[in-house]
């Protein structure tokens, strides 16, 4: 569905089958990026890693599209609008979210992470004047309260102090910045412009910004040549970039903001599940009821709405 279609003129679902595969593969890839993003924790300053990860991302882009024929040239006027992808999705989010995690824990950076669906519908209807359905309003308080709850534990243990402050206003900056990043993806599609094509640009573009930053911090460009380390990369700037970035950001311009962002409740219960079959974490009574709350949240986001009675008549 486009995004601003009329609620009511087509079900989510039934759309596109492409739509549903789109959501379900963006869902996977981002939940399990934790486990390579663990691997890129070491030596390699985070700032180094997030350079390495899109300016080898863009670079396959470009090759791959120029190959396939398919690498469209962005027209000069639209290049500020590209620059400014890059700034929310593929640089200044990541800054505040890697800085947030050494201040505050990563559940809780997770927890903040999932209210991108509130953000995205606040933002569309500042920008848009598009207001959401109660019903999906609802579903993603369900999402957000799901996540907490899941998440619980962590969030208990957070020392309330200084440092917890400034990891939570950067998570939220993040948060942020990821979801205006959707809405200027959103309107550069609405003008034309290819989803492929744009992200090959506005990951090289995030690259350059975050090694501007770097060199601005000092941060040294070590790198770490172990299977690990290299595997891990790859797999973020693959998987995790070119195709997750891709598939995402088609899903918000089909479903619109607010219903693609529930994705972001979605992977860490994906990175959970792992946990349960990989690092023997233990469901609790309270998580087991956080996952009802995040199913709960899926099921009124993406349903099929109602026809209304002068509609089915």
């Amino acid at each position: 569905m486009p995004y601003g279609a009329d609620e009511g003129s087509e079900t989510v679902w039934g759309s596109s089958f492409v739509t549903a595969l789109f959501y379900a593969l963006t869902v996977l890839i981002w939940g399990t990026t934790w486990i390579a993003i663990r691997y890129q924790l070491g030596t390699v300053p985070v700032e180094a890693s997030v350079v390495y990860r899109f300016a080898l991302a863009g670079a396959i882009l470009f090759i791959g599209l120029g190959a396939m024929g398919r690498l469209r040239v962005i027209p000069p006027g639209q290049q500020p609008w590209i620059i400014l992808q890059a700034l929310c999705l593929f640089s200044c989010n990541f800054i505040c979210f890697y800085i947030a995690t050494s201040y505050i824990p990563s559940g809780v950076v997770s927890v903040v992470f999932s209210s991108a669906t509130i953000f995205n519908m606040i933002n569309a209807l500042l920008f848009h004047r598009s207001r959401p359905s109660g019903r999906i309003l609802v579903g993603a308080f369900a999402g957000v309260v799901g996540i907490t709850c899941l998440f619980s534990d962590t969030l208990t243990v957070a020392a309330l102090d200084s440092n917890t402050a400034k990891g939570l206003a950067l998570a939220l900056l993040g948060t942020w910045f990821f979801s205006a990043g959707n809405l200027v993806s959103a309107r550069n599609q609405r003008h034309g412009l290819q989803v492929a094509s744009v992200n090959a640009w506005a990951m090289l573009y995030g690259a350059a910004i975050v090694a501007l930053f770097a060199v601005f911090r000092g941060v040294p460009f070590a790198f770490d040549a172990s299977p690990t380390y290299v595997g891990s990369l790859l797999y973020l700037a693959i998987p995790g970039s070119v195709i997750g970035f891709t598939t995402y950001l088609t899903v918000v311009h089909r479903l619109g903001p607010e219903r693609a962002a529930y994705m972001t409740v979605l992977f860490p219960v994906v990175a959970l599940s792992l946990s349960v079959l990989f690092e023997d974490y233990g469901f609790t009574p309270i998580a087991g009821l956080g996952l009802s709350f995040v199913l709960l949240g899926n099921v009124l986001v993406l349903m099929k709405p109602r026809l209304r009675a002068k509609d089915a008549g």
